[in-house]
């Protein structure tokens, strides 16, 4: 495999282990999100506390408003710069 990458065989190794080691965490963390979703209960409580929390995504901000690359807020009104 080394002689194939033209690299180092610790190089591969390297590679392997970091691939291996990445590949074990998004198995563990899709496991974590399935979790809840195995205890019906849980579940419920999980999506009831998800949409109380919701409402809070925005916090009274105006979901139209946009902000130009400089850092100016544009008003959705008439596409010039907000009051």
């Amino acid at each position: 495999m080394a002689r194939d990458e033209g690299d180092t065989v610790q190089a591969v190794l390297v590679k392997a282990v970091e691939s291996y080691r990445r590949r074990r965490l998004l198995e563990r963390a899709s496991a974590a999100y399935e979790a809840p979703r195995r205890d019906p209960e849980g579940w419920a409580e999980l999506q009831r506390e998800r949409a109380a929390w919701d409402g809070a995504l925005l916090d009274g901000l105006d979901p139209e408003e946009r902000w130009t690359e400089d850092g100016r807020v544009v008003s959705p009104d008439n596409e010039g710069p907000a009051a």
